[in-house]
């Protein structure tokens, strides 16, 4: 359902969520997310348009949250990247479904809906102070020297 952009999208604002308000370089949210290093420039640069994030050059630079991460909602990251496109029209063009949405339509926007609303009452701080003691991209055990990273989002 959702895009593997958002994914990447989400892993790094955790990640910046993490480690706020110091900003991260391209590499170091490369480590920690597994997002590959050729598609991280377009995750962030749909965030910076966004107004999430902020990029500054330099031996301290990287990227780094505009807001604190109680204003971010999860939609924020995910509309900045990839809204959730919700059915207004009958995707068949079907003449007699001018006046409403069929039966099968009308749940699946009202699945996306109850998503959007969700996502929208999910902020980035709630996902790094979840009750279960995990948090999202901890390190886990390392295997033969390599960094696995346990992706809970």
């Amino acid at each position: 359902m959702l895009s593997q952009t958002v994914e990447y999208a989400l892993r790094a604002m955790v990640h910046l969520a993490d480690k706020s308000p110091a900003p991260q370089t391209t590499e170091q949210i490369v480590k920690i997310t597994q997002v590959p290093q050729a598609y991280l420039p377009k995750v962030m640069l749909g965030l910076n348009r966004a107004g999430l994030v902020k990029s500054q050059r330099g031996p301290r630079g990287g990227f780094a949250l505009i807001k604190d991460p109680k204003e971010l909602s999860i939609l924020n990251i995910v509309n900045a990247v990839d809204p959730i496109n919700r059915i207004t029209l009958c995707p068949l063009k079907i003449e007699g479904h001018s006046g409403g949405l069929c039966p099968l339509h009308k749940k699946l926007d009202d699945t996306l809906q109850l998503v959007e609303e969700s996502f929208s009452n999910t902020s980035l701080a709630d996902l790094m102070e979840d009750k279960t003691g995990r948090r999202p991209l901890c390190q886990g055990p390392k295997e033969s020297g390599d960094d696995i990273v346990e992706l809970s989002l």
